[in-house]
């Protein structure tokens, strides 16, 4: 049968299609939510999405048209929605679709995904020719975790501490974290104390409070476990310690404080408060401020200083020398101060008392031209102020009287007078300067400063340089306010006049000591500060070690310390830095009051604490004495006259040795030994004087001297008084140094002046006489020639001499003869007596023994037996008697007239002229 082709107007579907194939049938785009959510379960790769995905397309039922062939993924925010995502069609006709992760997502690394959607239809063929687009919806994804981690505390320990006798809302917090991603296994729902009969509860948010009262002596320290447990009922991994320390009652203040201090000398610096912290009992303070103030005003001139004269310490600080001492010690040479009363002082200075009438300082002429012109340092020791500040009675309040005048100076220059006067009224310190007294207006220097008026000792140094004045006051610089008009003030009277503690009558300043005036160049500063400086004070151990924001200030005279600080903790180790030094070596003991001021500020102002303040006491211990010791001088010291009436004398102390030890206790327990002992260490030291004193009468101008090497004092800047009773070296000084000056110092006598005896005492001393040494006693003899013993009057001497010889009994063992004289010189008239009476009996007993021979022949030969034997019991007699005595008492009378002499030629010595016997000797004899 043959086929017919089918017509083009068949009717039915296949028309439609070709009909529509014809006309372009895909006239639609597909059509999709514009929003979905998303959940897929941790390790799965389905995603269920919320509304379910399907594809609309309005040309369907076409074929290819209205189907919807596939779904595309874009990437999202992220950036990554097309590399772990993609949607796959399940039903074209319908267009419901699938989305779906390319690998198992995990919810710990990415919790949501977020990408875009877009569906396309199949367009107009099998091939997709022509094919639609929807438009892009956006899908969010949300991975579902699984409860796989178990809670893990943050801190494996938790401290904390609480007052006794109290119930706390929280004591401490616990926290335990959780590692899945939900909420539903990733939060702590609650937590456990798994310890049991603790008195403390634990709520779901990790806070720990006591059910009762905690008491510290019951228990101190309370520790037990806690737990935790997470939505999904995993417990904690490890369980985690809390340890609850219970402190006794909090009081607010400052704990460890220490009443009584001790300081032993020469221990340098010691912490004050080690042991001291700041207990606010959980008071927020934003704010502390703590002054520790160390009282010495009752020590010296306001602090421990050294213990030397003014004019040693100026040496020691290396001030320029040539200064005058206005106010030295009353004496013979510097008497214009005997008048002025002065008052006991603990650092053995000199401390003048004026009262602007009666008690006054007028410097002579001599003395007040050597500080003359415009360059001068003024310095001086003042303290105004205490029970005897009141002026007198017959001074009017409120006139110019009030001033009270320190020193008042009207000096001649080439041609003409200058004047300067330094006063104070109230609190306030003035210099009246006139550079021409007769012509130039005053000009005055006004400083307005709390020291002049607070009872205190303080240290003023004036520096002049007209017109330019420095003014340091303790150490510390001040700048004057100039004043040029000072109404009608009186010019002075132009002729030389230095007064001290009065100007024009007026009431006076009331102590003074050390005022020294120094014409020419200013004193440097660094000088100034050391004259004042306090060698104790207080001071922070280790600037280096404070604590951020901690702040520490020391003023001038080290006896007020503040430290200041924000923090508790970093105050509370600042606070424990606080120490005490004390560079002397002999400090000077005693009471020192210690007083501690606490300033809290708060938030609450409220409720900020107050502190009160506390006191107590440093007791500086006493030194160990120093034990000065001279030595290496015997107490006998003979030479030849001579030797003494030489041009250059004899020194007296040539092999002198001084030491200084200090002598301690030490331990002997540790040796085995029982008690204890005293070690003396020898010590380097300086010296600030000596004296050599003559014993007995005063030294005789005309006979006798003592010799100084005037220019070796000088280059070392030592002082000197030379008189008759006494020399006085003084100034601080090394100990090698005053050895040198003492063993150069010589005794000379005049000609034909030597006597037997001289004796001197030598002494030292350091600290302005504080500590003194062992009084060295030396005994001058003065050998004689035997041609000298002959002139009357050493027979005289000799004979004074024999006649009491108990005064010099044992003098020679100590004596010391020369080499070069063994043969000229005899050891002194007492010697030379004695060995003439030994000599004169030996020669008696050797005629004794002749004249017992020669009767005892005389009785053999039958004649003159009897007479023999009476005479030579009658001559024994003559034995005692001491032939010299008779010799003595003879020339005696001889010595002192002409008449006595010729009748010496006429008698001669019984030994000279006629043979010695019993009848001349008791003929002569004083006491027949």
């Amino acid at each position: 049968m043959q086929h017919q082709p089918e017509s083009p107007w068949t009717s039915g579907p296949a028309l439609l299609l070709k009909i529509s194939h014809f006309l372009g049938s895909n006239k639609h785009k597909p059509w999709i939510e514009t929003e979905y959510q998303g959940i897929v379960m941790k390790n799965d790769n389905t995603v269920l999405l919320n509304p379910p995905l399907f594809a609309l397309d309005k040309d369907a039922p076409l074929h290819y048209a209205g189907e919807i062939c596939g779904f595309r993924v874009h990437n999202g925010p992220g950036g990554s929605g097309s590399a772990q995502f993609e949607a796959v069609v399940l039903d074209r006709s319908t267009g419901e679709g699938l989305v779906r992760s390319k690998e198992p997502l995990d919810c710990e690394s990415q919790k949501e995904h977020s990408f875009t959607i877009q569906a396309y239809d199949c367009g107009e063929g099998p091939d997709g020719t022509n094919s639609k687009k929807s438009h892009k919806a956006t899908v969010h994804v949300r991975v579902n975790d699984v409860n796989e981690f178990s809670p893990v505390f943050v801190e494996r320990r938790y401290e904390a501490s609480v007052p006794e006798g109290r119930l706390f809302d929280r004591i401490v917090r616990v926290e335990a974290v959780d590692a899945d991603c939900s909420p539903q296994y990733s939060q702590i729902c609650f937590y456990d104390i798994i310890t049991p009969n603790v008195p403390f509860t634990i709520d779901n948010d990790g806070n720990i409070k006591n059910t009762e009262p905690l008491d510290s002596k019951h228990q101190r320290v309370h520790s037990f476990w806690v737990t935790a447990f997470d939505c999904g009922k995993n417990r904690a991994q490890a369980d985690a310690q809390v340890i609850v320390t219970v402190k006794p009652s909090c009081k607010p203040g400052w704990m460890g404080w220490t009443k009584r201090i001790e300081y032993t000398p020469g221990s340098g610096s010691i912490p004050l408060f080690p042991n001291l912290h700041l207990e606010t009992c959980e008071k927020t303070v934003w704010n502390i401020q703590a002054t520790v103030e160390l009282q010495t005003g009752h020590i010296g001139k306001g602090c421990d200083r050294d213990s030397y004269s003014d004019r040693s310490v100026r040496r020691l600080c290396g001030a320029v020398r040539g200064e005058v001492e206005l106010l030295p010690p009353p004496s013979p040479a510097t008497n214009w101060t005997a008048a002025v009363p002065t008052l006991p002082s603990s650092d053995s200075s000199l401390v003048f008392s004026f009262n602007g009438s009666t008690h006054v300082a007028v410097v002579p002429d001599s003395v007040a031209s050597a500080v003359s012109g415009d360059h001068f340092t003024l310095q001086l020791w003042m303290r105004r102020g205490g029970a005897s500040t009141q002026p007198p009675a017959n001074q009017a309040r409120g006139s110019r009287k009030e001033e009270e005048t320190i020193i008042c100076s009207t000096v001649k220059n080439d041609d003409s007078y200058s004047h300067y006067s330094l006063s104070v009224h109230g609190c306030r310190l003035s210099l009246f300067y006139w550079p021409d007294v007769s012509t130039a207006r005053p000009v005055k220097f006004l400083w307005k400063l709390e020291q002049v008026c607070d009872s205190e000792w303080h240290h003023l140094s004036l520096s002049v340089q007209f017109p330019s004045v420095t003014l340091y006051v303790d150490g510390v610089t001040f700048d004057p306010a100039l004043i040029h008009d000072n109404g009608a003030i009186p010019n002075p009277a132009p002729h030389q006049r230095l007064v001290i503690g009065a100007c024009w009558g007026n009431f006076t300043i009331r102590l003074l000591s050390g005022v020294t005036v120094r014409p020419g160049n200013v004193e440097p500063h660094s000088v100034v500060e050391c004259l004042y400086a306090c060698r104790e004070g207080l001071d922070f151990g280790d600037l280096e070690t404070l604590g951020s924001g901690m702040k520490v200030h020391v003023n001038p005279s080290q006896s007020v310390l503040v430290l200041e600080g924000d923090d508790i903790e970093s105050f509370n180790r600042a606070v424990q830095q606080v120490t005490y030094r004390n560079s002397l070596r002999f400090a000077t003991p005693g009471v020192r009051p210690l007083k501690l001021t606490t300033s809290l500020r708060c938030f609450s102002e409220e409720s900020c604490l107050s502190l009160r303040q506390l006191e107590g006491y440093l007791v500086v211990l006493q030194p160990d004495a120093p034990q000065i010791s001279l030595s290496g001088v015997g107490p006998h010291l003979a030479r030849p006259a001579a030797e003494f009436e030489g041009p250059q004398g004899v020194p007296l102390f040539p092999e002198l040795r001084i030491v200084c030890s200090l002598s301690h206790a030490v331990n002997t327990a540790a040796q085995g030994m029982e008690g204890g002992a005293l070690m003396s260490d020898a010590v380097a030291h300086t010296l600030d004087g000596c004296e050599v004193q003559p014993l007995g009468e005063e030294l005789n101008p005309e006979r006798e001297e003592l010799l100084v090497d005037m220019e070796a004092l000088k280059e070392r800047g030592l002082d000197i008084i030379n008189t008759t009773a006494y020399i006085a070296i003084t100034g601080a000084e090394s100990i090698s140094v005053y050895e040198d000056v003492l063993r150069s110092i010589r005794y000379r006598l005049a000609k034909g002046s030597a006597r037997f005896e001289r004796r001197f005492r030598l002494s030292c001393s350091e600290m302005n006489g504080r500590y003194t040494s062992n009084e060295l006693t030396l005994e001058v003899n003065f050998l004689h020639s035997l041609d000298s013993l002959y002139h009357p009057s050493h027979l005289l001497a000799s004979q004074q001499q024999f006649l009491h010889p108990s005064h010099h009994t044992g003098e020679l063992s100590g004596h010391t003869l020369p080499n070069p004289h063994r043969n000229s010189v005899v050891p002194g008239a007492a010697t030379v007596i004695i060995m003439v009476c030994v000599g004169f009996l030996v020669v008696m007993v050797i005629l004794g023994v002749f004249r017992i021979r020669s009767i005892h022949r005389r009785s053999e030969g039958g004649g003159g037996g009897k007479e023999g034997s009476n005479q030579w019991d009658d001559s024994a007699l003559t034995i005692i008697v001491n032939p010299m005595e008779l010799w003595i008492h003879q020339m005696t009378p001889v010595m002192t007239n002409e008449s006595s002499s010729r009748r010496r030629e006429e008698t001669p010595p019984p030994d000279a002229t006629e043979p010695f016997n019993r009848t001349h000797i008791l003929k002569h004899h004083p006491l027949i």
